[in-house]
């Protein structure tokens, strides 16, 4: 969670620096990427949503080449063609990220599914917000999970606002977004998002489930978007200014420093300590992915990436664009 949450303030940085055009912040919601990310195994496959960075952080994903996508540099493991922080990572089971949310839920029931005709035991975990709730592809997702007893974990974050708008309107009549699950016979939890251990105990006990093939779990993380949707959003123009001082649920990080304190397993100075050496490997990432180039400065993908990496073999048209281009 430090370790993301000090990614985050380096790299809003930087956007507001002009190195890079986009950023999105994970403030307040990082307990819910990282402990769900320990509950899983190597194979397991996440449909994330672009603010679950903490699935990869959690998972070693190299930080330098996460800046490398964010840069749009030549060392960009997407080659300039996805958004700075839409990654995608087969290897660490992280699913290229689709700006059009919702549809990673019906992704992930149908790898799922795929999955358990196979007779393999790796399980899937799709991930939307609640406002995407309101879209017609969640409906589906749970339907066809429902009925093909996907071995899938199907992840409501509900930080309480979309872009712009609150979360009781995607929520419409429903007491919960976990109460949606029973509708289609799915068994539903809601969970505290700001707690580390209490997301670490459901998201293991949820994979375990699908594991065991018995079929899918809903689950609705309460938490708080601390800081704007992105970077190119002003949320004082729809939320009161002073909402996020109070931060609802309270600071993850905080929450869980102070528990292990009290358990005698941290201590003030451990802490400081961590945090310095957080920011100091940071910042050694970030050297040298900067090095290498920004979003104005140094080495960027060729024009020629964008032919690439689309047929096995390139077609006609395409090649011929190529040329045209020059390359």
């Amino acid at each position: 969670m430090m370790l993301l949450r000090t990614f985050d303030a380096r790299m809003l940085t930087a956007q507001r620096q002009g190195k890079t055009s986009f950023y999105m912040q994970h403030l307040g919601e990082e307990a819910i990427s990282t402990a769900f990310r320990s509950a899983l195994l190597p194979g397991d496959m996440n449909f994330p949503t672009y603010r679950q960075a903490g699935l990869l952080i959690a998972g070693d994903y190299p930080l330098v080449d996460m800046m490398n996508q964010i840069f749009s540099n030549d060392e960009d493991p997407l080659r300039g063609r996805q958004l700075p922080i839409m990654y995608s990572s087969k290897a660490h089971g992280f699913f290229s990220i689709s700006g059009n949310l919702g549809t990673q839920f019906v992704q992930a029931v149908g790898w799922a599914m795929a999955s358990a005709i196979s007779g393999d035991t790796k399980i899937a975990s799709g991930w939307i917000g609640e406002g995407s709730t309101a879209e017609s592809d969640f409906h589906a997702a749970l339907v066809f999970a429902s009925t093909y007893k996907a071995p899938v974990v199907l992840n409501i974050v509900n930080n309480q606002w979309a872009i712009s708008t609150f979360q009781g309107i995607a929520k419409g009549g429903s007491g919960t977004f976990a109460a949606r699950g029973h509708g289609f016979g799915i068994p539903a939890l809601r969970v505290d998002g700001n707690d580390y251990l209490a997301v670490h105990a459901v998201a293991k006990w949820a994979a375990e489930r699908a594991r065991r093939n018995l079929g899918p779990t809903l689950i609705e993380y309460v938490t708080y978007r601390g800081g704007g949707h992105s970077t190119s959003d002003d949320p004082s123009a729809y939320r009161p200014k002073l909402e996020g001082e109070a931060w609802p649920l309270g600071d993850p990080v905080l929450r869980l420093k102070t528990h292990l304190i009290k358990r005698g397993l941290w201590s003030e100075e451990r802490h400081k300590q961590s945090e310095a050496e957080i920011l100091d490997e940071v910042v050694a990432a970030q050297k040298e992915a900067e090095a290498i180039g920004t979003l104005n400065s140094g080495n960027a993908p060729s024009p020629r990436d964008m032919f690439e990496d689309v047929y096995a073999e390139m077609p006609p048209h395409l090649v011929r664009q190529r040329q045209e281009a020059g390359y």
